[in-house]
């Protein structure tokens, strides 16, 4: 098990496999699994400042993919909730949602919330092409803002050991 958790992390290595690792973290990290993928991208970007865009823009599609992943979970958990119950859950926090429709998307980029919204977009039947797009409007203006914070808050030339 050691020996294939250790060529996992070597095959996901920043310099070697950058925007591949920052796309599967970045994808994984929207699903319900909690894992944050701004480290990945941050030290990208430390490593090679030239990839800044292209970090910011392969970790978007990533947690946008995975946020639409999470969707489907819902939709799909919707229906086999339905199927088991025959009723509709009325919670104040769905009726929230069904209010502001994929607008409400706009928020999957916020932590602890933001995945788990995705995933009642989709058990709430919202149309799912008009919440990836909110999805991905508020994922890359995440990845805009805290790439470009972390690099502000620690300047200067990452020097590997």
């Amino acid at each position: 098990m050691d020996a294939w958790f250790e060529s996992l992390l070597t095959a996901l290595a920043l310099p070697k496999f950058g925007l591949s690792t920052v796309f599967v973290v970045s994808l994984v990290s929207a699903t319900l699994v909690p894992l944050g993928s701004e480290p990945a991208v941050f030290g990208l970007v430390k490593l090679n400042p030239s990839m800044f865009w292209p970090a910011v823009l392969v970790a978007t599609l990533g947690n946008t993919l995975g946020g639409g992943i999470s969707w489907w979970m819902g939709y799909g958990a919707e229906r086999a909730y339905e199927r088991v119950t025959h009723r509709r859950a009325e919670a104040h926090a769905l009726r929230w949602l069904e209010r502001f429709g994929p607008k409400a998307c706009l928020l999957s980029w916020l932590p602890l919330v933001g995945d788990p919204l995705c995933a009642l977009a989709g058990w709430l039947k919202m149309p799912f092409w008009p919440s990836l797009f909110y999805m991905a409007i508020g994922k890359f203006a995440r990845y805009v803002t805290m790439t470009a914070a972390l690099l502000w808050w620690f300047p200067g030339q990452f020097t590997p050991g």
